[in-house]
C-alpha cells in the first residue's frame, strides 16, 4: 500500500534582494581569494555555468537561514519585520502573516517592547555597533516562560545603501535553568557546610581545595580566596603533606573507600601544636559526574591529652599497686620461714594468688594505655609468680605459656588471673603428686 503524503504548506523565507546580494559578494569574495590567477567571480551566470552549477552556487541564502535551528528576523532600518526563518515562527508558533511587516516591539504579546533592548537596537542601527548576549525572560502566549538570548548586527556591505538588521534569538531556558539550579544547589550545600561545627573542606580529585567551611576558615584564620584552588598539602605550612594521609585520600575516590579517624599532630600557625582526626569520603549527585571528597577536620587535642594525663596517672597508680603487692608478698614469704609445716600450703597459695594480682599491675603499668591487659605478658607473669612460690629451682616441674595474641578487658582482668592461678595452683600441687618431669 502506497503512503500518501499530506501536502502541507511550506513556508519558504524571503531574503530582502539587498541581502540576497550581499551574500553573493561573500561568495565571490572567497571564490577569488580560494583559485588566485582565476578570472574574477561574477554575479550574472553564463549559460554554461547555468547548465552545470557549482554546489556553491545551488545553495541559496534563504536555504542556509531556514537550516539553521536558531531563530532569525531581518529587520528594516525602522525595525520592522522583513523575514522571519522557520525556526523563529515554529519557536514562537506564529505564522508569516502574524510577524511580517510589523514592528519587533509588537511581536507577541510586546515581549520585546523593552527599554533597553530599544536602546540597543537603535545603537545597531545609528552607530553600527552590535547586540550580543542580551536575554529577556518573559512569559510567551503559546510557549510559555521561557528565556530569549538576543544577537543583533547590521548587514551593510559596500555598494549596497541599504541597511538591514539581522536578529537572531536562541531559546536559552533550560541552560539558565540548570545553572539556576545548579546555583541554588550550590548554595545549599554551603550552608550546610557553614553550619557544621567541625572544619570542613570539599576537594577535586587532583586533591584542590573547592570551598571550605567557616569554621575551617575561622580556626586555621584564612579567608576562603586563600585556599580556594589550593591543594591542601600545600595550605598552612605543609602540615597535611603526610605521605600515609595522601595514601589514604588518592584511594577515596578510585577503590569508592572512606576512612575516619586518621590523625595529624603537628605545630599549626597561630594554634600551636594541635591533633587533628580527619574523616574523609567521596561525594556525588545523581546524574552528575563530578566527584569529589568531603574531608572533615576534627580537633581532638584536648581529649588525646586528657587521654594520655589519664594513662600516665593509672601506670603510676599501677605501679604503686603492684610496689604494695609486692612488698605483701615478701611479707608472706617471711611468714613462710617461721610457719609450721600444716601451714605452709596455705601460705603459698596466699603468695601465688597476691602475686598473680601484682603481676596484673605490673602489666598495666607497662602499657601505654589503661585499655585491655595483654593476655600473654599477663600470663607469663602470673607463670612466674608460681615458679617463685610453689615451686623450687629444683623442680622438675615446669610451667609455660602458650597465648593468642589476645586482650582482655581490665575489669576482667584480676578475675581471669586468679582462675588461671587457681589452675595452675591445682595442677602443680595434684597433678604430680611424685614430682615427676612433667610440664
Amino acid at each position: 500500500m502506497r503512503q500518501r503524503r499530506s501536502k502541507r504548506p511550506v513556508h519558504r523565507t524571503k531574503l530582502p534582494s539587498q541581502i540576497k546580494a550581499s551574500v553573493e559578494v561573500q561568495r565571490c569574495g572567497r571564490a577569488n581569494r580560494s583559485f588566485e590567477g582565476q578570472p574574477p567571480c561574477r554575479t550574472g551566470s553564463t549559460s554554461d555555468e547555468r547548465r552545470a552549477p557549482s554546489s556553491l552556487e545551488a545553495i541559496k541564502a534563504h536555504d542556509i537561514v531556514d537550516t539553521i535551528p536558531t531563530g532569525l528576523l531581518v529587520l528594516s532600518e525602522s525595525l520592522r519585520v522583513e523575514t522571519a526563518n522557520r525556526a523563529f515562527l515554529r519557536t514562537f508558533q506564529v505564522t508569516p502573516e502574524e510577524t511580517m511587516g510589523r514592528l519587533v516591539y509588537d511581536l507577541g504579546s510586546g515581549q520585546w517592547d523593552i527599554p533597553a533592548l530599544r536602546s540597543l537596537l537603535t545603537e545597531v542601527v545609528l552607530r553600527d555597533s552590535v547586540v550580543e548576549g542580551f536575554e529577556v525572560e518573559h512569559e510567551f502566549p503559546g510557549i510559555g516562560h521561557k528565556i530569549m538570548r538576543l544577537n543583533a548586527r547590521k548587514v551593510f556591505r559596500e555598494g549596497n545603501h541599504v541597511p538591514f538588521l539581522l536578529l537572531a534569538i536562541d531559546d536559552v531556558t533550560e541552560a539558565r535553568l540548570a545553572q539556576r539550579e545548579a546555583e541554588r544547589s550550590r548554595r545549599l550545600a554551603q550552608n550546610i557546610v557553614d553550619s557544621i561545627r567541625d572544619p570542613l573542606v570539599i576537594l577535586e580529585g587532583d586533591m584542590t581545595v573547592v570551598t571550605a567551611s567557616r569554621a575551617f576558615l575561622r580556626m586555621f584564620d584564612v579567608t576562603l580566596d586563600a585556599v580556594e584552588g589550593r591543594p591542601l598539602q600545600a595550605l598552612a605550612q605543609g602540615q597535611w603533606q603526610v605521605g600515609r594521609l595522601q595514601d589514604l585520600l588518592a584511594r577515596v575516590v578510585p577503590d569508592e573507600t572512606a576512612f575516619d579517624g586518621y590523625e595529624v599532630e603537628d605545630e599549626f600557625p597561630g594554634l600551636g601544636r594541635r591533633i587533628f582526626r580527619l574523616n574523609a569520603r567521596k561525594v556525588f549527585r545523581p546524574g552528575n559526574h563530578v566527584t569529589r571528597l568531603l574531608v572533615v577536620f576534627e580537633d581532638v587535642t584536648e581529649a588525646r591529652l586528657l587521654e594520655r594525663h589519664r594513662d600516665l596517672l593509672g601506670a603510676e597508680l599501677a605501679h604503686r599497686i603492684k610496689n604494695s603487692l609486692t612488698v605483701i608478698t615478701f611479707f608472706v614469704s617471711f611468714e613462710l620461714r617461721r610457719a609450721a609445716e600444716p601451714c605452709l600450703a596455705g601460705y603459698r597459695a596466699m603468695q601465688a594468688r597476691i602475686g598473680a594480682v601484682a603481676q596484673l599491675y605490673d602489666v598495666i603499668s607497662r602499657s601505654a594505655t589503661l585499655g585491655p591487659v595483654p593476655v600473654e605478658p599477663y600470663l607469663q607473669g602470673i607463670a612466674g609468680s608460681l615458679r617463685s612460690s610453689l615451686l623450687g629451682e629444683a623442680s622438675r616441674i615446669r610451667v609455660d605459656v602458650e597465648a593468642e595474641p589476645l586482650s582482655i578487658g581490665a575489669d576482667h582482668a584480676v578475675s581471669f588471673g586468679l582462675i588461671v592461678n587457681e589452675l595452675a595452683t591445682n595442677a602443680v600441687k595434684y597433678a604430680f603428686p611424685s614430682g615427676a618431669d612433667a610440664s
